[in-house]
């Protein structure tokens, strides 16, 4: 027997953020390696857990409906995860893969059945790369995908066009702004702090400014004094109304997430009569609805980061306990890229 510490859904926060030890808190179980495994089984340990802000939209009442399923009172929390298999008895995963999984339990030690197998895919690349398995939860993993799909096929980027992403130094926001410098595009990033700010500056964006200290339509007549051809919309709320008071006709907004509205009191654009004159493409989508573009973001991506064409910076917690703090760490925006929480080494 070995010790297995998960990360549970305890209750359901009655206000936008989750208090550690109340609503989400840290048990210890014990799991038995030497379990006799059925045919398909396999064990994993987990070295890295991903928090993403939409994990907040899962700690819900299960009556409430929404596109996402809610996470289960006394349960471990599911996101992103990449493990390591140490015993199996399943031929397609063998002892050493590297596996990752986008809705993989917050423990340290989990027996995956055959009828979930499906949900895991082996991710051996850090043995070819050097890369970071943390890598393959954000710039390589949904994250990325998130960006690229959203940017590319969704954003239709073009040279010179100007693109205003928020919540720019978010893992997604970050890649999809250098992403439309790849395309030579005019870029211009919002994010909530200074620091923020000088790191989007860094990874190349062309302009960027704090939401927090500035008003947000003020910065945009002055950043993008052309207009916006592509907003990449993080966001929602306030943030959406003012970038579409500064969007050209036959503009994109690329809908890929609202963190405003997990707040107690959720904002709403009030200019949505805008879309309709300005002939406003809005897109709104689910990255896992585009699972076919998953081979070739990787290969590009790879080959960009690695021919240093691309930036990444995560944020890193050291051990699994302090996954209830990183959770609200990210929902009060602290985290400086992705967010994620290393359970153990490779």
């Amino acid at each position: 027997m070995v010790k297995n510490t998960q990360v549970i859904f305890k209750k359901v926060p009655t206000s936008y953020l989750p208090v550690a030890g109340e609503h989400i808190t840290t048990q210890d179980t014990e799991f038995d390696l030497d379990t006799q495994l059925s045919n398909g089984q396999f064990i994993i340990k987990q070295l890295v857990l991903s928090v993403d802000s939409y994990m907040r939209g899962r700690m819900r009442d299960p009556s409430v409906k929404s596109y996402n399923s809610a996470f289960e009172i006394g349960k471990p929390l599911l996101c992103g995860t990449m493990s390591s298999v140490i015993k199996s008895n399943n031929p397609q995963f063998k002892v050493g893969d590297l596996v990752y999984s986008s809705g993989g339990k917050f423990e340290e030690y989990s027996l995956v059945d055959d009828d979930t197998a499906d949900d895991y895919k082996i991710r051996n690349e850090p043995k070819e790369t050097g890369l970071p398995p943390s890598y393959y939860l954000g710039l390589l993993g949904m994250p990325g995908l998130t960006a690229y799909v959203g940017l590319i096929k969704f954003g239709q980027p073009k040279k010179d066009e100007t693109l205003y992403v928020s919540a720019a130094a978010s893992c997604v926001g970050q890649l999809a702004g250098q992403l439309g410098k790849t395309f030579g595009m005019n870029v211009i990033g919002s994010a909530g702090s200074d620091e923020k700010v000088e790191f989007l500056k860094e990874f190349g964006f062309d302009n960027a400014f704090n939401y927090k200290t500035n008003d947000i339509n003020t910065k945009l007549e002055e950043q993008a004094p052309k207009g916006i051809d592509v907003y990449y919309d993080n966001v929602g709320g306030k943030t959406l109304e003012a970038a579409i008071n500064h969007l050209n006709h036959y503009s994109r907004i690329v809908g890929c997430g609202m963190i405003s509205q997990y707040a107690d009191h959720p904002e709403t654009p009030a200019n949505l009569i805008e879309l309709i004159k300005r002939r406003v493409q809005f897109t709104g989508f689910v990255v896992t609805d585009h699972s076919d573009m998953e081979d070739e973001f990787r290969k590009d991506v790879t080959k960009w980061f690695l021919e240093g064409k691309l930036n990444y910076k995560e944020s890193l917690a050291d051990g699994i306990e302090k996954t209830p703090q990183a959770l609200i760490d990210v929902l009060q925006g602290k985290n400086l890229g992705k967010q994620v929480v290393k359970v153990t080494d490779l």
